[in-house]
């Protein structure tokens, strides 16, 4: 079997690694988080086995980027309490509605990488298990919870027009 050009493997991969890591860490931090991904995966996809799982092993070391970028923003200083959201000035559709990313936000660290990793990326919960540590069942359960959290709390935000 001939190796992909890795290009290819970005094209693919890349808008699914990005709502991952948007999912995971939040709007202002998953940029970098993709870019991180991307350039610790270009350096290892020479030696990735032909038979390997690309989507799995993209969302792996997001996630390990994701723990880098969540570990370095707890030794940063804070200097405000909280910045007020703002709108997007960008007019893409792929921006994040404000009100989901709190939503996502406030669920627990579990809940929102399973609920990011299965209903995003597509991850059975055998390989997020293997990902985050823990069980299928563990994972299975994680996100359950956190699509229920979602729909009572982001129905209820977007009902009653915040």
């Amino acid at each position: 079997m001939k190796v992909r050009p890795f290009e290819q493997i970005v094209d693919e991969y890349g808008p699914m690694v990005l709502r991952v890591c948007r999912a995971v860490l939040g709007p202002a931090d998953a940029d970098d988080a993709w870019s991180e991904t991307f350039l610790a995966a270009l350096r290892a996809y020479p030696e990735l086995a032909e038979d390997a799982n690309v989507e799995a092993w993209l969302v792996t070391i997001a996630h390990r980027k994701a723990i880098d970028v969540t570990r370095a923003a707890a030794r940063r200083p804070v200097v405000v309490e909280r910045l007020p959201e703002r709108t997007s000035t960008t007019g893409r559709p792929e921006d994040w509605d404000g009100d989901l990313w709190a939503a996502l936000g406030a669920l627990p660290t579990k809940q929102r990488t399973a609920v990011a990793y299965h209903y995003l990326a597509g991850l059975p919960y055998a390989e997020i298990a293997a990902i985050t540590g823990g069980s299928a069942a563990a994972a299975r359960r994680a996100a359950a919870d956190g699509i229920k959290t979602l729909r009572a709390t982001y129905q209820h935000a977007t009902s009653a027009g915040r």
